[in-house]
């Protein structure tokens, strides 16, 4: 299980195969990568900064990972968050999940980002035309996350 909060990019494909390296018993790796938009609610975005707490962000993220390793049979897990200053396509996060079966590393993918639009530290502001602005978590996602509320919720 591995948690990095970073500022530097991140190469996904190194980032998976290292993961699953040498585990002839894996038969499913689901991958998530989220990348910076250049529009966010009808207006234009030019870059966006996103804050966190160190030590208090790893913490909480190292824990929705050790819940999602709980609820499902998966092997490993891994979350790259980068924070700092981001431009329109730059990579912000990496979730990476190997298991024996694509479902439940599916679910586990599914799970961890609903997790971090909704609930964890990270604090984003966008820079538009008309200015900076502090970005809010969405009804949508909120919504998305509920499901997840059984403690044996299974995919979706």
């Amino acid at each position: 299980m591995g948690v990095r909060i970073q500022t530097k990019d991140f190469d996904a494909g190194a980032e998976i195969a290292a993961l699953r390296r040498g585990n002839p018993k894996i038969g499913a790796v689901a991958s998530f990568i989220g990348v910076c938009r250049d529009a966010n609610d009808g207006t234009a975005v030019t870059k966006m900064t996103l804050e966190h707490y160190p030590g208090m962000t790893e913490k909480a993220l190292e824990k929705i990972v050790a819940e999602a390793k709980a609820r499902w049979d998966v092997m490993e897990v891994l979350v790259v968050h980068r924070v700092g200053e981001l431009k329109p396509t730059d990579q912000i996060v990496l979730v990476v999940v190997t298991g024996a079966h694509r479902g439940e590393a599916f679910a586990v993918c599914e799970f961890i980002m609903d997790y971090l639009k909704t609930r964890a530290p990270f604090w984003k502001k966008e820079e538009t035309p008309q200015g900076a602005r502090w970005v809010e978590a969405r009804s949508s996602d909120d919504e998305a996350a509920q499901r997840w509320s059984s403690p044996k919720a299974d995919v979706a």
